[in-house]
């Protein structure tokens, strides 16, 4: 039941973060302003949800799993990102935390790159 309460929040976050980047999204200038936009709001959507756990721990499991995991996993990992950073911060976690996200944002863009020049590499040949 748990995957089917994630796989359904994931498809309603997915078809709100579709919506929402066409919504938001302007042709013009380089900075990528819906996504960024988005990433924010969901930042900001997990942060209230997680107060909420915080102060009403009869939240079941499933809500948990169907907003944050599903909903939000669909909508924007980033979330994720940002609450366990937030974790780690609220336990006086500052160098873990620093750790995760310095390394999460250069080793994923790195990895990316590496990802697109292998790919263009093994099609080149």
């Amino acid at each position: 039941m748990n995957w089917l309460l994630v796989a359904l929040g994931g498809a309603i976050g997915a078809s709100l973060r579709y919506g929402t980047g066409l919504w938001l999204y302007k042709p013009s200038g380089l900075f990528p302003w819906s996504t960024w936009a988005i990433n924010l709001l969901g930042c900001f959507i997990a942060g209230i949800f997680f107060a909420l756990t915080q102060k009403y721990p009869v939240l079941q499991q499933e809500t948990r799993l169907f907003v944050m995991v599903g909903i939000l996993g669909g909508f924007t990992t980033f979330s994720s990102f940002g609450l366990e950073t937030f974790q780690l911060l609220k336990q006086a976690q500052t160098s873990i935390a620093l750790l995760y996200v310095g390394s999460s944002v250069v080793l994923g863009v790195v990895l990316l790159a590496l990802g697109f020049y292998l790919f263009q590499y093994l099609l080149k040949v």
